[in-house]
């Protein structure tokens, strides 16, 4: 049976509720491979570390690629359904080979781990491939705490997974490990990046950029990647590469130097993500401001409705505002109202609730979060205040909203940011920046965006159309080569 079938065989027999708890996603064949391959040619022995290994589908792409290296694996896995089948795998793999052993572990890996680095005891890496458990880890839980003791501070298993890894390597191991991209930016991760970036160089970032590929037998959404790393190495150029087909049909790689990666003297440190020449290189026109220096703002929608849910309504009333969520956007236009067997049409405005609603004018709604079918991640709207006859409008929580000062703006800026955020070149530029699958308001300010001359132009240009993409394309490709 092959590892593939090994693993599709066992993902069938292991409890759905403790899988999801323990965030169980095993590594396809074919990813496995390509992880092991780009690891350096090895001329030492070996000691590699995989820990959360599953059915042992790494360690053996591992023992394939470096068939001729002598290597002592350490494989953790808390799992004894998949503890099984990682003693079967790596048994044959194994076999008749004298310059091989295998450790596996059935402990907690972070436990043992923070156990070995508190101690001093334990072994240190030459080599670790990983594909860690995916899940969140609770402010006072106890992983958290035993995290603390050995100076990581993060939130979710695979960050601190990595962590340990990186602080178990040898001076000059190396790590490949395949992981959510969310780790990329965003407060809470930060000083896991601080972490990365002190002691490790980035040499390889593989980005899968369809969503649903890289795990898709079991409906995984999640955007991953795969890093290679290398402990107390010396920071070079990095190595971006990228597929759709999880079979690496259309890969391709291009080399970047690392202030495209992560920019001097960013304090968030930030990890950014080209995928091409051209998105990583754009200082145009276009990618010119920040937001507030074009006096702008952006923040969360207001209106959480469950918690106002006494004072929402099915219908427009008189002394009710709209109340505004993505659905009253079918292609990308405002239709209101809009029937719907969950959702309201209005909030009643008055003092208990005027605190969350914002005057009628122009603007412009981000919807933090896709549709799984969708291939854009930022996806922008217009509101016409001539649409809405009310002198209040709210935004529901799921939205962002651009606005000045809790006001809208006006006309031209607003049908001009519209347009600038719909285009491919924002949406691609978008994805380099953030590691979400959401469009959060922090992201939002992060960005780049025009002047607000440029942007009143874009609105002239936008003004009474209704543009395909192709049409906003070529505008701001125009925009781009004359400035």
């Amino acid at each position: 049976m092959t590892v593939d079938a090994v693993r599709r065989e066992a993902s069938g027999r292991l409890d759905p509720v403790r899988r999801t708890e323990l965030g169980q996603y095993m590594t396809p064949d074919g990813i496995a491979a390509f992880m092991a391959g780009l690891f350096d040619p090895v001329r030492a022995p070996v000691r590699l570390l995989d820990a959360g290994a599953g059915i042992g589908s790494l360690t053996a792409a591992f023992l394939s690629r470096h068939a001729n290296s002598p290597l002592l694996a350490d494989a953790w896995e808390v799992d004894p359904t998949l503890r099984r089948y990682l003693a079967d795998t790596l048994a044959q793999r194994t076999a008749g080979r004298s310059d091989v052993a295998v450790n596996i572990h059935e402990g907690d890996f972070i436990e043992d781990s923070v156990w070995n680095l508190t101690m001093g005891t334990g072994p240190r890496f030459t080599h670790a491939i990983l594909n860690p458990p995916y899940r969140k880890i609770g402010a006072n839980s106890r992983h958290r705490l035993l995290l603390r003791k050995a100076g990581i501070e993060t939130v979710n298993l695979y960050t601190a997974f990595l962590a340990l890894a990186i602080l178990l390597m040898e001076p000059g191991g190396e790590i490949v490990a395949i992981i959510p991209r969310s780790f990329c930016n965003g407060t809470y991760y930060r000083p896991f990046r601080e972490l990365l970036t002190r002691h490790c160089a980035i040499r390889h970032i593989h980005v899968f950029e369809a969503r649903d590929k890289a795990f898709g037998d079991d409906d995984v959404l999640q955007e991953n990647i795969i890093i290679k790393l290398c402990r107390n190495g010396e920071q070079g150029d990095v190595a971006v590469s990228h597929c759709r087909d999880p079979s690496f049909a259309d890969y391709e790689a291009h080399s970047f130097s690392f202030d495209r990666i992560v920019k001097p003297g960013d304090a968030e440190r930030f990890i950014h993500i080209p995928t091409s020449n051209g998105a990583a290189g754009i200082e145009s026109e276009l990618f010119s401001h920040s937001l507030s220096e074009i006096g702008l703002e952006v923040c969360t929608g207001p209106v959480v409705d469950f918690r106002l849910r006494e004072y929402c309504r099915a219908d427009l009333t008189p002394d009710a505002a709209p109340l505004l969520y993505a659905h009253h956007f079918p292609e990308r236009q405002l239709t209101f109202p809009v029937a719907h067997r969950k959702k309201p049409n209005a909030l009643v405005a008055n003092d208990a609730t005027r605190k969350w609603l914002m005057p009628a004018g122009w603007y412009v709604l981000t919807k933090r979060f896709s549709a799984k079918e969708e291939n854009r991640r930022v996806v922008a709207f217009v509101v016409d205040p001539a649409r809405l006859p009310a002198p209040w409008i709210g935004f529901e929580n799921h939205l962002n909203v651009f606005h000045v000062g809790k006001h809208g703006v006006d006309r031209e800026t607003a049908l001009g940011l519209a347009l600038f955020l719909n285009s491919t070149i924002v949406d691609s530029c978008f994805r380099v920046f953030s590691g979400h699958t959401q469009v959060n308001a922090t992201d939002l300010r992060q960005m780049q965006y025009p002047s607000r001359d440029k942007l009143k132009e874009f609105g002239r240009f936008a003004d009474g159309k209704r543009l395909t993409q192709s049409e906003i394309d070529a505008h701001l490709r125009e925009t781009e080569r004359y400035g």
